[in-house]
């Protein structure tokens, strides 16, 4: 329980921030507590919750997924290409599904067969996914979807103003959670990001492990492709350009340890909603793209630098603590 203590305080701190950043963005707008501002406020970054989910474990395991926005934008335009050529919509979805899923089973190959470092193989694979979806769609896009598609991207649950998008990643937020929290597959990422040598010793298939996440990751990555493709009607190949960046900031403010063996599946949640809201709150009052990119850049540093500095503050306290008993003595 104590090693949960901490984690436990830090998303409690970010719950009351998120009810602090609606108050502040209801007394900047008033439009901004509004039913359907907020409902279109949670649905605008369902594709960064989406994603995170499997980030969450993926970092908790000492990896990490830089592509997942290009996957992304390759599975939408493989969507909008197959959908252009005449493909019904549900093989066009089945077919971005399989193509991130191979992405991510690329990217985890060359991870957990060859050893390379996540974070170099997956600055490469941004590069190449996006790349290959400018192959298949270039500066075009594809629209004209029916209509039942385009609903499932931006319609709401009958009788309530919760998006559909954001219902999907309701339900899928609870089954990660028991998956990490109350399965022995879930106990099994934090002992291999606390320390794959000896999880190894232990038993645990970690490079089978990790493979999994990150075709965990690209799949994903196809979902949410799906959500964006038909919440704005249109297939590109820079849709959720940049979006990598708010996906690992939600997952690092929601106190996962960007070493592995550590963080929690509500944490996350918690931080893409005080993410979402923040953002939604320099929207409506029409700041700017580049003030928007740079305010999660500086969510980005600081959920690396405050846990540190908070781990060195009690560190300083223990070691204070421990030098005044030996005095005593």
């Amino acid at each position: 329980m104590n090693r949960f203590k901490g984690l436990l305080g830090w998303e409690f701190s970010l719950i009351i921030l998120v009810g602090a950043a609606l108050l502040i963005g209801g007394l900047l707008s008033p439009d901004f507590l509004t039913s359907s501002n907020i409902s279109f406020l949670t649905a605008n970054f369902s594709e960064v919750a989406l994603m995170s989910l499997a980030m969450t474990l993926l970092i908790i395991v000492g990896e990490i997924d830089l592509s997942v926005a290009s996957i992304l934008g390759l599975c939408s335009a493989v969507i909008g290409v197959l959908f252009a050529a005449g493909v019904p919509m549900p093989l066009a979805i089945l077919a971005a599904f399989v193509t991130g899923g191979l992405a991510g089973l690329f990217n985890g190959l060359l991870v957990t067969r060859l050893g390379l470092p996540s974070l170099a193989v997956t600055i490469g694979t941004l590069a190449l996914y996006r790349g290959l979806a400018y192959v298949l769609l270039g500066d075009k896009a594809i629209a004209d979807f029916p209509a039942f598609y385009t609903n499932l991207g931006f319609g709401n649950v009958p009788s309530t103003l919760i998006p559909l998008p954001m219902a999907l990643f309701a339900v899928l937020a609870i089954l990660t959670i028991i998956v990490l929290h109350a399965t022995p597959f879930g106990r099994s990422l934090y002992a291999i990001g606390a320390n794959q040598i000896a999880a190894r010793f232990s038993g645990l298939q970690v490079e089978r492990v990790k493979l999994s996440l990150f075709v965990l990751s690209g799949l994903m990555a196809a979902l949410a492709s799906a959500v964006y493709t038909f919440r704005f009607a249109s297939a590109r190949a820079d849709n959720a350009s940049g979006f990598e960046l708010s996906v690992i900031a939600a997952v690092l403010l929601g106190g996962v340890s960007i070493f592995g063996g550590r963080g929690s599946v509500v944490g996350t949640v918690a931080a893409v909603f005080l993410i979402g809201i923040i953002n939604g709150a320099l929207t409506i009052l029409d700041v700017s793209n580049e003030i928007l990119t740079i305010v999660t850049g500086l969510l980005l540093i600081g959920s690396v630098l405050v846990p540190n500095l908070l781990t060195h503050f009690r560190t300083y306290q223990q070691r204070r603590r421990i030098k005044g008993d030996s005095v005593i003595q």
